[in-house]
Formats: structure tokens, C-alpha cells, sequence
């Protein structure tokens, strides 16, 4: 087939669609805007493979607009203007205004994104933008401004499995065979969470059997993509794939496969910037405290990569990459904050203990506001054993320091001062 089967299967309403429920399902804040016909600017952020594209086709068909999409790979400002000067010209004749995808936006220019501003802001287009990455990097403000942010989540195993179901009853070519579904490990773990990829790892293997009878195993499923590689990564899907290697051989502390994969990345064409962000963020859920020079040396990385630019830059991301695989790990700092959110959900907005208030007038200081806060600088070691949980969870642990020298020295200091309270 030389239409791809995630092409064929592409729904045209909301009623088919699968997927971000959170967005679309009965009651839910996007689907309402779309059947108000009332909706805004808007930026779909989430990986690849969750239906954002799809989404976008689905408000312009369900809302009777026109539809233009542009690539921020292969679009430039002359082709946004030309985009532009053709909404308005339709203007005159009462059509609504147009839907204007923009695939990939995170990769617009700052200048591209300016000649976007005047069309948004006007309501000469509905901007629907799409990206992987967290547009408050990648967005200037004041397109972003303009733009209500929509987050989009990976499918889950139900919703995959639903999907292949879809594509099994529903697409010509699938029907002509008689297919049975065994084993859904080895799908699912090469899509990951990609509904696109799955589709296409699911057409590959079948179209790889020549039966009308096709019984799909793991171990047929792994056999056919590994022989036919080349069409699985097809389209840059294993830009993914690459930026998960780098991380998890920085992880692993190989410093050899991390500059490698580092090398991939560069050679690839990748965003410096887009490299150096990731790094910033591994240097603190994979290293954190037991070495914090890391997060020093990455963020520096991100400024040099900033000013310098390639290809001296890749010099600067080598030697942080080197560094963050070659430092001891710990990542007691990503799963402190993690037990303290799901605390904070789990038990809602309790009271800050009085002594711990603020008192800037006079009747907050009457009533007891820090009445009894007691100044840690005013006792011996500039310490005091006093309370600053609320009662409700007082003595709940969330960092536990890493077994590493510089963690190790950090919980001594704790378990002197608190003695037992924590378990350290």
C-alpha cells in the first residue's frame, strides 16, 4: 500500500479518535471549545505518535474550516505569508477563518514566529501549533501568549491495543487477511506509547507474511523489524530512540557510548540547544546532589552552546557529556520531589503551621503568627529542633541521601541534628 496504514486509519471525528480522554472525553475542557466552534490559538505539547496532528485535522473538518499545514522542517516566512495573504482574501466571502497547523514548531526561527504574530493576534487564523518539546523554551513569549498550551500523554497499553483493533476490522487491505494477535509484548515495547510507530511496525509485519492466515507472535514480530531496520526507523523515528540512548549511557556512567551517542545526535543534525537542555535536567535527576558541580557544568554548557554555536559547540557537549557519564550518580533529588507531590495530592492543602506564618501587620502578629518561630541562626550551630511539617505529617521522609561520599557526608550532617525523627 503506498498510503501508510496510520494515514489510512486517520479519524475524521472526535468519536474515533483514541485517546487523551483528559482533552477530548465527554466534558473535557478541548472537546467543549470544539463544540462551541469557540476555540483559541493553541499549542499541542506531547511526544511523538499521541494524535496532534489528528486532532488538528478533526477541529478544521468538525468546524467546517479551511486547512492549511505547514512543516517547520521545510516552511519558511514566505511560505507563512503566503499562507496568511490567502486567509484573508477568503475573508471577504464569510468563510471562518482558516486553521493553520504548524507541525514541529518548536523549530520556527524567532523571526518566523514574529511573522506569525499579527495573523494570530487578529483572528486572521486559528494558529494550532504543534511540538515535542515544552514550548515555554521554545515559543516566544508573545506567540505563546496568545496561545492556550494543550498537553498531550503517551497512549496507554489499552489504548494501543484498542487501535490495532481498529486497523484490523477497519482498513481494506487488513481485512483481506485473517489476522489473530497472540502476543502484544514486542508491539507495544517497540511502539512506545507511539501510536503512529505501532501502526507502522504492525503493517510491516504483516505485510513481511505472505499468508492469508497470519498468527502474530513476539518472536515474529522482533524477527521481521530486525531484518527490515531501515523501513521501522523510517521518517527520523529513531531520533527518539537516539536521545534515550545518550541519557542512558550517561546513566550507566559509559562515558564512551554517551559521546558516541552524542556523536549521533550532531551528525543527525540535532538542535545543540535541544541537546544541552536534556543535559541540564540529567544533571540533576541523575546526579543531584552527590556531585552539584554537574548541574553547575551543564548549565554552563547550555549558556556556551548559546553564545558559541556550531560546530565549536559540539567541543563544549562533549566535554559535559564526559563529565555527567564519568560523575557518580544519585537520583535521591528526582524521587524526594516525586513522594512530596504525591504526598501534597494525597492529603490536599494542609494548614502552614502558625509559628511558620508571616505577620506583616499587627493583628497577624496578635493572633499568633510566628509567635513561636524560633530563629535557627540564634542557637548554637545555627540550628533548633522545631517543626516545619504540618502535624498531619510530621516525620515523613522524602529525601534519603544517595550512597555516594557526598550524600553520605549530607546524611550525617542530618542525623545529627535530627537524631532519629527522619531514619536517616
Amino acid at each position: 500500500m503506498s498510503i501508510p496504514l496510520a494515514e489510512r486509519l486517520r479519524p475524521s471525528n472526535l468519536d474515533h479518535y483514541i485517546g487523551q480522554s483528559h482533552l477530548v472525553g465527554a466534558g473535557a475542557v478541548l472537546r467543549n471549545a470544539i463544540e462551541s466552534g469557540n476555540i483559541p490559538s493553541m499549542i499541542f505539547w506531547g511526544p511523538p505518535g499521541v494524535g496532534k496532528t489528528t486532532l488538528a485535522h478533526i477541529i478544521s473538518q468538525q468546524l467546517k474550516r479551511p486547512f492549511y499545514a505547514l512543516s517547520a522542517i521545510n516552511s519558511g516566512v514566505k511560505d507563512i505569508r503566503e499562507v496568511i495573504d490567502k486567509a484573508k482574501s477568503q475573508s471577504f466571502f464569510g468563510t471562518a477563518n482558516p486553521i493553520l497547523f504548524i507541525d514541529e514548531i518548536h523549530r520556527f526561527s524567532k523571526s518566523q514566529q514574529d511573522s506569525l504574530l499579527a495573523a494570530v493576534e487578529k483572528g486572521i487564523v486559528t494558529l494550532v501549533g504543534a511540538t515535542t518539546e515544552n514550548p515555554s523554551f521554545e515559543v516566544i513569549s508573545a506567540l505563546l501568549s496568545r496561545c492556550q498550551v494543550y498537553i498531550l500523554q503517551n497512549l496507554t497499553k489499552e489504548e494501543l491495543i484498542a487501535l490495532l483493533a481498529i486497523a484490523i476490522k477497519e482498513d481494506k487491505f487488513l481485512q483481506s487477511k485473517k489476522i489473530q494477535i497472540d502476543e502484544y509484548e514486542a508491539l507495544l515495547r517497540l511502539s512506545g506509547g507511539d501510536g503512529r510507530k505501532l501502526l507502522n511496525v504492525f503493517e510491516l509485519v504483516v505485510q513481511s507474511i505472505p499468508n492469508l492466515e497470519i498468527v502474530i507472535t513476539n518472536e515474529i514480530v522482533m524477527s521481521i523489524v530486525q531484518q527490515n531496520i531501515a523501513l521501522y526507523d523510517k521518517a527520523g523515528e529513531q531520533h527518539y530512540d537516539i536521545v534515550s540512548a545518550l541519557i542512558k549511557s550517561i546513566r550507566g556512567s559509559d562515558p564512551n557510548a554517551s559521546v558516541y551517542w552524542l556523536a549521533r545526535m550532531i551528525e543527525g543534525g540535532e538542535d545543540p540547544l535541544f541537546i544541552a537542555r536534556r543535559l541540564v535536567v540529567l544533571a540533576s535527576e541523575d546526579i543531584g546532589n552527590a556531585n552539584p558541580n554537574a548541574l553547575l557544568l551543564a548549565n554552563n554548557c547550555f549558556q556556551a552552546v548559546n553564545t558559541i554555536g556550531m560546530p565549536e559547540a559540539r567541543i563544549i557537549l562533549s566535554q559535559t557529556v564526559i563529565y555527567l557519564a564519568s560523575s557518580v550518580k544519585s537520583n535521591a533529588s528526582y524521587l524526594a520531589i516525586d513522594m512530596a507531590l504525591a504526598k501534597v495530592r494525597e492529603t490536599g492543602n494542609l494548614a502552614v503551621p502558625l509559628d511558620l506564618r508571616n505577620a506583616p501587620t499587627k493583628l497577624m502578629k496578635e493572633i499568633g503568627y510566628g509567635k513561636d518561630y524560633q530563629y535557627a541562626h540564634a542557637y548554637e550551630g545555627n540550628f533548633i529542633n522545631q517543626e516545619f511539617l504540618p502535624k498531619e505529617i510530621s516525620g515523613c521522609v522524602f529525601y534519603q541521601p544517595g550512597n555516594n561520599p557526598k550524600e553520605n557526608e549530607i546524611r550525617k550532617t542530618l542525623i545529627h541534628l535530627w537524631k532519629d525523627k527522619y531514619g536517616y
